[in-house]
């Protein structure tokens, strides 16, 4: 059985000892980048690597130009995902301590390289903790394999890309990240607050319930049907602050059944380089649509 979207610890728990199968510890906080490799190290799910959002994930960060957490380029993720021992025989398991906001990213990135094999533990280390299931300290390593990616280009999209689409029916711009932050009220992070012209926020901690699992498929199907109304996932892109957490979007809409929408990369952090990109605050906040409040 292949899992493509979500894992439970269950599922998990057998393939521990399995070669075919590798998990990536992905926790990471902005806060302080290097927390989550401290404590991968002081206890891990048996058998995980540790994957580093800065260092791992993302590419070559140019001031004024790119995002804050742009793409890696195609040789830098294939050199590692084999030396993290990935093929395309592999199943990937990818978590954290967020809710699968950091693991997002490497389930949206494997995909986005054309290995379908990939999933993110629902609830989490914390949820394997609260189960008394087997962890272990220091590091572990893995044997290489060779990772050939097959790129679909159809799963981003370029600023120039939602540009030419803003305020189009045809299309869908959902921003993931907290309401405060989409209206401009809050901006802790980038140096200009508000957002894309006429993108709906759809909140991406809302795909969570009070237990930091994800929600049933059928209630995310509902949530994710009435922001896309008749447009297609194709045709539907989201964004955040740098490209991150819009990918835990991108996998709930996917664990909904509803197809494989597109990721602006770039997203806000990226946006706001360019002086003459339009930008909304408070007064978009009519558009707003976040049906779990």
């Amino acid at each position: 059985m292949i899992f493509r979207t979500l894992i439970s610890t269950a599922d998990l728990a057998p393939h521990l000892d399995n070669p075919s199968w590798v998990i990536l510890d992905c926790r990471f906080t902005l806060e302080d980048p290097m927390r989550g490799e401290r404590d991968y190290e002081q206890g891990h799910i048996p058998g995980a690597l540790y994957a580093h959002l800065e260092r791992d994930l993302t590419g070559t960060i140019i001031p004024g130009k790119t995002g804050r957490h742009p793409l890696p380029s195609l040789e830098h993720l294939a050199e590692r995902f084999s030396s993290w021992g990935i093929d395309e025989t592999v199943q990937v398991v990818a978590y954290d301590d967020s809710g699968g906001s950091m693991a997002a990213r490497v389930w949206w990135l494997l995909r986005w390289l054309g290995h379908e094999a990939v999933a993110v533990l629902d609830g989490g280390w914390p949820w394997w903790r609260a189960e008394g299931r087997p962890f272990r300290c220091g590091r572990h390593w893995r044997s290489p394999r060779r990772f050939l990616p097959r790129p679909r280009p159809e799963l981003v999209a370029s600023a120039d890309e939602v540009l030419a689409v803003l305020n189009d029916p045809r299309f869908r711009l959902i921003d993931s990240r907290s309401l405060e932050r989409y209206r401009g009220e809050y901006e802790p992070i980038d140096p200009v607050a508000g957002h894309i012209p006429g993108a709906l926020c759809a909140p991406y901690l809302e795909n969570l319930d009070s237990h930091g699992r994800f929600r049933p498929a059928a209630q995310l199907r509902e949530r994710f049907e009435r922001l896309l109304g008749n447009v297609p996932a194709e045709r539907v892109i989201f964004y955040c602050g740098s490209g991150v957490t819009a990918a835990h979007n991108l996998l709930a809409l996917a664990h909904a059944g509803l197809g494989d929408a597109r990721l602006y990369a770039g997203s806000w952090s990226e946006w706001i380089t360019d002086p003459t990109r339009p930008i909304e605050r408070a007064r978009g906040a009519e558009r707003s649509h976040s049906p779990e409040r």
